[in-house]
């Protein structure tokens, strides 16, 4: 069964158990993310649904370096030409580091663990542009690179001005309403909220998250809502 709906015209939102992906479709097509490499048969699935191939995708954007937002690159490598961009701090990291909290850390380092290692962490050798913030795509009108810290120290969202169109990946929590990241999966909670403060000065009518469904209403005032609980 394919879990895709439509956000806004021309973007779409693949809703898998892991995480969501996203798919924008113009004269070439771009994914937000690549969940895990088990979904990629849907998401081809899905753009073959549209009338589409996955040959067409001319752009794959990664958040950040978390296996279930990373695990399908392989797949569209290797069926596409496509352009790879991700944050330059979780794809440059040492050997010894990964972006995940300090638990996390130590568990990849055990001895037998290093294959899961090299599984679940991708490095800048799987990119072809690595992103600082401030960058412009070409992407539904000009999609900003926003660096949004605190998940982990190089996540980043996307914004469309022009959609009003927020991509947040995992910077905020959705499940029954807005929260900071999950804590147990976040580097620096105070990042977080720093970068959710950042947000509230966007304007948006829609955001998209790394899990569960899009908001299409009142999304600022929703954000604005979330940093007053924080802050309180």
């Amino acid at each position: 069964m394919i879990f895709m709906t439509q956000v806004i015209p021309n973007v779409y939102q693949f809703r898998f158990r892991y995480a969501n992906v996203f798919l924008i479709v113009e004269d070439k097509l771009t994914l937000i993310d690549t969940g895990v490499r088990r979904n990629s048969r849907w998401i081809i699935k899905g753009i073959h649904s549209l009338g589409r191939s996955p040959e067409e995708i001319k752009f794959i954007v990664l958040t950040h370096n978390h296996f279930d937002h990373t695990g399908g690159l392989p797949v569209f490598r290797k069926l596409t030409k496509a352009k790879v961009f991700a944050p330059k701090i979780d794809f440059t990291l040492d050997k010894d580091t990964v972006p995940y909290p300090v638990y996390v850390n130590a568990f990849l380092s055990m001895p037998g663990f290093s294959l899961l290692k090299k599984r679940w962490i991708l490095t800048d050798k799987d990119v072809d542009t690595l992103l600082i913030g401030g960058e412009i795509l070409p992407v539904l009108g000009g999609l900003q690179v926003i660096t949004t810290p605190g998940h982990t120290s190089g996540s980043i969202s996307l914004y469309a001005p022009q959609k009003k169109l927020l991509f947040v990946a995992d910077a905020i929590k959705k499940r029954r309403g807005l929260h900071l990241p999950l804590k147990t999966a976040t580097t620096d909670i105070n990042q977080a909220i720093a970068s959710i403060e950042k947000m509230t000065q966007l304007d948006v009518e829609t955001i998209c998250f790394g899990h569960g469904r899009p908001i299409t209403k009142d999304a600022k005032r929703r954000l604005e809502r979330l940093l007053e609980k924080i802050r309180n």
